[in-house]
């Protein structure tokens, strides 16, 4: 099924993923092992400093895929209104995540893992994020290249 509605210019389309990413809770990660072996789960997050905090357990496939240095990728929205985001991992331990991202992560998702020793932190930069809701949309659905914005606001 196709839209008859216009494409959205980029600017709307960056407004739109800023209110997604502010008001979403929930987002697939997927990761992979050194060997390739890949992982896809949902994780809460939080919209912070310009990246995507997370909390999972240290064991976790997710943790170690980070660890070993691997690329994520984050979807949300849904199969007609998709924001796409590559981007790098970085594990924070609680005692090196500044206060006021606990807090945000706290606060927002109404569970704060900081004394939970199983538990860490991931901060997801994004180098490329894509939206788009429909095939007309497809040719401008880079918002941001490298991580910097394509669309000016």
């Amino acid at each position: 099924m196709t839209t008859t509605e216009p494409a959205r210019p980029p600017e709307q389309r960056k407004q739109d993923t800023m209110k997604l990413l502010r008001a979403e809770q929930d987002a697939w990660v997927a990761t992979a092992s050194p060997d390739g072996q890949p992982c896809l789960v949902p994780l809460s997050f939080v919209w912070e400093s310009e990246s995507l905090l997370m909390c999972t357990k240290r064991t976790t496939p997710t943790a170690r895929n980070l660890a070993s240095g691997t690329s994520v990728i984050v979807t949300l929205g849904h199969t007609r209104d998709v924001v796409l985001i590559e981007g790098t991992g970085q594990l924070i331990d609680a005692a090196r995540l500044p206060a006021a991202a606990a807090d945000a992560f706290a606060a927002k998702l109404v569970w704060d893992p900081r004394q939970q020793t199983e538990w860490i932190y991931m901060r997801i930069t994004p180098r490329v994020i894509k939206a788009w809701r429909e095939e007309n949309e497809l040719a401008g659905r880079v918002l941001m290249r490298d991580g910097a914005w394509t669309a000016r606001r």
